[in-house]
């Protein structure tokens, strides 16, 4: 891409950037706690009793609650605290697909949910490293700006990723602009000071002769050879839409309720009193008056006089705040399709009361994983094409999504007891409460079998639906 062209991309982007980075970056300072309330703090909680300079209402306190963050954090450790078991049809080729995907790919899976819940949409960027390894890394949601084609099977073009640089002989940052397609990446620079569409050629990519193995200068110019865009989109919803537009109006009213309620409390402790036909001299004299003699002295003119003291406070409508932070809060939850933590108030629930807790937030996930499982299917093609397997791109996939959620295990027991000689020795091992990879408990049982379990015999492992050391349903009484 030519110099010209790029800037010309940027103008015809600028307003898309803009607006998407305003909603990513406003998501951000919500997750991290920093609500519009804090903005008169510079993103900060705090406690202020004299904030205000009025006669009743000195209090301002500005505490932000934390329901984004719990929203998001929750759906993060609800779907993806366990990766996805991956099968490419093969066990030996899905066994290599999990040596490259490593013991990290669910932390990345967290990163993914979490991005795609504060900015709408998450992205992952792979590549082949100088060792020759594939790599993989999420991207930050603001550096990137998607290029798609108008057909209605969408496909990536092109990515712009913008970001910041820092120079070190200089000692400041400049802009780095990226453009990637499936064959090569261009980088160019704006430095400080000049306009923002005033670019020139990046030169950070080493050059290789591969035939003479040394390196033969900088270029702008990074030709990867993987065969399409390395980057590879986890949208949240079919809008591209972040979590935190569907409540965080809620989120703003409960913070103006908590914190006018904790003013309130700081405000009713200044009491203002008000004196009619006071005979002394000056408020000093009346403010020793009452503290030594605990008496003042009152001018009275007779019948009809209104002397005397009054007080000004603030009353309290405790009541109806409660309900309203009450109900505000639950709204929060419902809207958010989240689990409010106190809910859960016996220790005692059931199967289907936990179920039924989790209803929303599993709607919420499965939709989640919707949207992910076709980009998690495209990182393992671009894999499977990294180790030349067969047939990469025609082959199924298959993926095997894990909750991580309080469970009632003896409901759950109970029922595969029940079910056992009805049922495949795979689908058992999968929703045992005890077993956290099924796969490997089908490997223990054989294992137990060819050791002689004196539990299980060769006839009893060929009977469907046997659990190894399960009682003999066969034995005469």
């Amino acid at each position: 891409m030519e110099i010209k062209a790029m800037q010309e991309l940027l103008k015809a982007k600028s307003k898309e950037i803009a607006s998407f980075t305003n909603n990513y970056e406003k998501s951000l300072r919500y997750y991290k706690t920093q609500n519009d309330i804090t903005n008169k703090n510079n993103g900060k909680s705090k406690t202020n009793k004299d904030g205000k300079d009025e006669p009743l209402r000195h209090a301002d306190n500005r505490v932000s609650s934390n329901f984004h963050q719990l929203l998001v954090n929750q759906e993060a450790g609800y779907v993806a605290t366990v990766a996805p078991q991956i099968d490419v049809g093969s066990q030996q080729d899905s066994n290599r697909v999990s040596d490259v995907l490593g013991d990290n790919f669910n932390l990345t899976l967290n990163q993914l949910v979490i991005d795609a819940a504060n900015a709408g949409i998450a992205w992952l960027h792979y590549w082949i490293d100088e060792d020759g390894n594939f790599r993989y890394g999420v991207i930050e949601p603001s550096q990137i700006t998607p290029i798609w084609s108008t057909e209605l099977n969408r496909k990536l073009l092109a990515v712009l990723r913008s970001y910041r640089q820092f120079d070190e002989e200089k000692g400041e940052y400049f802009n780095v602009h990226e453009y990637w397609t499936d064959k090569e990446c261009q980088a160019f620079k704006q430095t400080n000071g000049t306009d923002k569409y005033e670019l020139e050629p990046y030169n950070c990519f080493t050059s290789y002769d591969m035939t003479a193995g040394y390196e033969t200068g900088q270029s702008n110019v990074y030709k990867h050879d993987l065969g399409r865009v390395p980057f590879i989109a986890f949208p949240k919803n079919k809008f591209e839409q972040p979590d935190l537009l569907k409540y965080k109006g809620l989120i703003d009213a409960y913070d103006d309720i908590y914190n006018g309620f904790i003013n309130d409390l700081d405000d009713v402790q200044e009491v203002i009193l008000v004196l009619t036909n006071y005979g002394g001299e000056d408020v000093d004299k009346f403010e020793n008056d009452l503290k030594i003699h605990k008496a003042i002295k009152l001018d009275n003119i007779g019948t009809g006089d209104k002397s005397g003291v009054d007080k000004l406070t603030i009353d309290i409508p405790t009541e109806a705040r409660d309900d309203a932070l009450k109900i505000t809060r639950e709204d929060i939850f419902l809207y958010g399709q989240g689990v409010d933590p106190s809910k859960f108030e016996s220790t005692n629930a059931s199967g289907v009361a936990i179920k039924m807790l989790y209803s929303h937030l599993e709607m919420k996930a499965a939709n989640t994983e919707t949207h992910f499982r076709d980009a998690i299917n495209e990182l393992v093609r671009a894999i499977m094409n990294y180790l030349h397997l067969f047939n990469p791109e025609g082959r199924k996939i298959t993926q095997t999504w894990t909750r991580t959620q309080v469970e009632d295990d003896l409901t759950q027991a109970q029922t595969i007891a029940q079910l056992a000689n009805y049922t495949s020795k795979e689908t058992i091992a999968k929703n045992n409460p005890l077993v956290e990879d099924w796969q490997q408990e089908l490997k223990d049982q054989k294992q137990d079998i060819s050791a002689g379990d004196p539990y299980t015999t060769d006839d009893e492992h060929d009977k469907p639906g046997k659990l190894n050391g399960g009682p003999d349903d066969d034995k005469e009484n």
